[in-house]
């Protein structure tokens, strides 16, 4: 029979073994001196070089970071930490005159526990990339008061947000009986639904300034855009991204007849009015061809599939016994061990939702090259690269493997194609 608990930590060290082939085959491709054909066209070798060496920076630290989080978990395995923690918040709530029956108070102090726990984990490790990593690069931006307090922030949300929903949870599973997932999915969905709302008006603000861009030509480029593809364009905000990152972005949120955009203002400086509209006439080609839809829909049905799954092995004996929970079987517990040995079916099915996102960012920039911004698109692709210092010299197997998004190459490729096939057309 299958013990789960051997199951797990096989699973756990094969996995950091395919990771580490990966990054070695990624780290190689890191030192080559010279950028493909393609990519000598559009990038410079100094540039070029600088990316070569903040890529082999980053994985140096992804070797260590990876290493050093295996034997985080091998280690929590090995000594039972989740039967230890779980057995000091009941010790701890008996403080207060709570007793085992009182699952999800025992519950919300394992969280909290854990959530500290995690995070002074990873306090060095964020520390070395942000202050060390990115600020070699010109990458890091902010200051060590600002991390600081972005963290407080940080861990003071995931309390105050993720409680609620492990009460609701853990009550719902218990109350629910066996067709407990499809309420506990229900609420899922609602949940992220009201993160969603939120997020932009209510988290946002309190780590970024968010101000209305400015009347001026590239508004009014934006404006005509969203005119243009019927995009109901309500709100158009810049947030001071800079004092962080020199990283860029742009993305925009809203429901039904109520969009707003939100631009990075490291973005702002490194494209120009036209290829800001190229890069958002790509966003928007999401929205257009239903991406954000379809991606949404997915994850839904992830979820669900994942909760009923789960509802099949909350009650199994062997999987509480194989990680040494004899006398219980706390619902909180249960849905972690129950994610360790689910991860291989996690990995896959990231793995077929990245090649997905990769078809749907080719649908994309297809829409922004028949709006009339493919050259653009194309200059505006090159320059956030560059400005972001991006991988461009990727290994096949671990671009294939990893990224959401097509190398650049590979993008520039497909839109001097469609660019070629207009051509074509007119004449």
């Amino acid at each position: 029979m299958l013990n789960y608990y051997s199951f797990s930590i096989l699973f756990v060290n094969i996995e950091y073994l395919w990771d580490s082939y990966l990054n070695y085959r990624q780290f190689k491709k890191q030192h080559e001196p010279n950028p493909s054909k393609q990519m000598q066209e559009v990038v410079d070798k100094q540039t070029f070089l600088k990316a070569q060496a903040y890529g082999r920076d980053k994985m140096k630290y992804t070797f260590v970071s990876n290493f050093y989080h295996l034997i985080i978990v091998n280690l929590t395995l090995f000594y039972s930490f989740y039967l230890y923690l779980w057995e000091l918040s009941g010790q701890i709530i008996s403080y207060f005159g709570y007793g085992p029956e009182n699952e999800i108070i025992q519950s919300l102090v394992f969280f909290q526990i854990q959530t500290i726990i995690q995070t002074i984990l990873e306090i060095p490790f964020s520390l070395y990339f942000n202050f060390v990593i990115e600020e070699k690069h010109n990458m890091n931006k902010q200051t060590l008061a600002l991390f600081l307090t972005d963290l407080i922030k940080t861990i003071f949300l995931i309390l105050i947000i993720g409680s609620p929903f492990l009460a609701a949870f853990v009550y719902i599973v218990q109350w629910g009986g066996e067709s407990f997932y499809f309420y506990v999915w229900l609420m899922t969905l609602v949940f992220i639904l009201f993160l969603q709302t939120i997020y932009p008006t209510l988290i946002q603000p309190l780590f970024n300034k968010m101000t209305p861009l400015e009347q001026g030509e590239k508004r009014d480029a934006i404006e005509a855009l969203a005119r243009k593809v019927n995009f109901p364009l309500n709100k158009l905000y810049v947030i001071d991204q800079s004092k962080r990152s020199a990283h860029s972005n742009a993305y925009f949120y809203g429901f039904f007849k109520s969009k707003h955009i939100v631009l990075f203002d490291t973005l702002l400086k490194q494209v120009d009015k036209d290829q800001l509209c190229s890069v958002l006439a790509h966003e928007l080609g999401h929205w257009k061809l239903w991406h954000t839809q379809i991606l949404f829909a997915i994850s839904q049905i992830n979820i669900f599939s994942i909760l009923y799954v789960f509802s099949l092995f909350i009650n199994s004996t062997q999987l509480f016994n194989d990680f040494g929970f004899y006398d219980s079987k706390p619902i909180l517990v249960g849905l972690i061990l129950f994610s360790m040995i689910f991860e291989p079916f996690n990995h896959a099915i990231a793995f077929a939702i990245n090649f997905l996102t990769r078809q749907l960012e080719y649908d994309a920039d297809s829409f922004a090259v028949e709006l009339g911004y493919g050259d653009n698109l194309a200059t505006s692709l090159i320059e956030l690269q560059k400005g972001n210092l991006g991988e461009m010299n990727p290994d096949s197997w671990y671009s294939t493997y990893h990224y959401s998004h097509p190398p650049l190459s590979q993008r520039l490729e497909a839109i001097a194609k469609l660019l070629k096939n207009d051509q074509k057309k007119i004449h």
